[in-house]
């Protein structure tokens, strides 16, 4: 057992210092296999394109400095009891529906999101650092991509969890096959290396 779990070690590191150097690691493969099964499940649900489709809506006229506004909002009720604009979102439904997706996938999962056709948040299972992602690659090379757009970011080393941790990100398309936003997963990957083993 303890060769086992030294040369899992192992081979962890090598994952990491692949990524590092850019290098496709093995991980991508399954991580590519739940994302096109797993999360293309979560995001073809009827519930997840109507709270996607309907907060465009609400969204169809927000200007720049309302949405800096609200990211900035966000950004200081991450350090505060009071938070109300957090409190929303994570009360949502659609935010009850990925924590529940992240609580079934026995911790290879470690967060996921769903954005807006403006990279604002419109669900998530755990608080992010904030509330835009509009300048971020997650939604920059999904959502503007278009349809099928798939994005797996660099493994990275958490020291609070002490894992291996990555990010895959996927555009969403409405029944008509119109990209409406994005969805970002975090994983765990160890676990999913092991579960594919």
């Amino acid at each position: 057992m303890r060769t086992m779990a030294l040369s899992f070690c192992a081979a962890a590191a090598c994952l990491f210092m692949a990524s590092a150097a850019g290098a496709a690691g093995p991980h991508e493969l399954p991580i590519r296999q739940f994302a096109k099964s797993t999360v293309t499940a979560w995001i073809s649900d009827p519930s997840v394109i109507k709270a996607i489709k309907s907060q465009n809506k609400r969204h169809a006229k927000i200007k720049q400095a309302k949405i800096s506004a609200l990211d900035k909002q966000w950004r200081a009720e991450t350090s505060r009891s009071d938070r109300p604009l957090i409190d929303q979102v994570l009360a949502n439904s659609l935010s009850r529906f990925l924590a529940k997706a992240k609580s079934e996938q026995h911790g290879v999962v470690t967060e996921v999101f769903i954005m807006d056709n403006k990279g604002l948040n419109v669900g998530q299972s755990d608080v992010t650092s904030d509330y835009w992602q509009g300048d971020e690659a997650k939604w920059k090379k999904t959502y503007l991509v278009g349809p099928n757009a798939i994005l797996i970011d660099e493994i990275e080393f958490d020291e609070s969890t002490q894992t291996f941790q990555t990010q895959v990100s996927m555009s969403i398309t409405d029944q008509n096959g119109a990209v409406i936003g994005a969805i970002t997963v975090g994983i765990d990957v160890e676990a999913i290396v092991w579960a594919s083993l």
